[in-house]
């Protein structure tokens, strides 16, 4: 259960980590202000403030050329299919990885080049950060399952009007086929496709998507360069993990 992972990592029941995974794990929660480990009075650190519980966001359902019928159909397809959005021939594909019913869904905006290089939506110094931000809330890399909004990286910063409409339309097919018990939205790209609006206007809320459970925060790259948004980042996966999941 992740709730049993994060009372081990916080310091409830004992998990074991090695030395160099306590020491990222630290890392990760003295960047994001939590700098003790015991206080004079009790607190509660999976409360976070009064917050406005959003309506869904709309669906648009895909064309049925667009909507593979399980989880490993849709994986062959993006690995193969020349009809997604940015498709260059040749182009390297950041290709998502993890379980079905993950317990938390991670969809990011458009993978850089060094992701596409990797094969994975989150690469690089970037996808430490990742496990980091995954560790604070009690889950493992391989609990979590991860995809970017297209497998291919983008000319310019922003995507055309058709294109997002597009990506938008088959990561929530995606999500629909991954089942996930939370969604994290990482980046403005992502909020705005499923959640219409920024992240900066997204945050702060609990919205849901197919009834998921979904808050939007900044992607791990933002951070790397604005590591004091770390605090903000913090607040955003305690508010997350504050829904309750039946």
């Amino acid at each position: 259960m992740a709730t049993r992972g994060m009372k081990g990592r916080m310091g409830g029941e004992s998990d074991a980590l090695s030395p160099q995974e306590a020491a990222s794990l630290l890392a990760w929660w003295l960047d994001a202000g939590v700098d003790v480990a015991v206080a004079e009075e009790p607190r509660n650190w999976l409360a976070p403030p009064a917050r406005a519980v959003a309506p869904s966001a709309p669906t648009h359902a895909p064309s049925p050329a667009e909507a593979p019928a399980d989880l490993h159909a849709l994986h062959s397809w993006l690995r193969e299919a020349s009809d997604l959005p940015l498709f260059r021939s040749g182009a390297a594909r950041a290709l998502p990885h993890g379980p079905a019913e993950a317990e938390i869904m991670l969809v990011s905006g458009l993978p850089d080049r060094d992701d596409a290089a990797d094969g994975r939506p989150i690469g690089g110094e970037a996808w430490t950060l990742t496990t980091r931000m995954l560790a604070a809330i009690g889950f493992t890399p391989e609990q979590a399952y991860v995809a970017s909004l297209t497998c291919f990286p983008a000319a310019g910063t922003r995507l055309a009007d058709d294109e997002a409409r597009r990506c938008a339309e088959q990561m929530k097919r995606h999500i629909g086929l991954v089942a996930p018990r939370r969604l994290l939205l990482l980046g403005d790209a992502p909020a705005k496709a499923l959640l219409g609006a920024p992240m900066a206007a997204a945050r702060g809320k609990v919205h849901r998507i197919d009834g998921v459970p979904t808050v939007a925060t900044f992607h791990p790259r933002h951070l790397m360069q604005r590591p004091g948004d770390k605090a903000l980042a913090w607040r955003d996966l305690l508010l997350l993990m504050s829904e309750t999941i039946s």
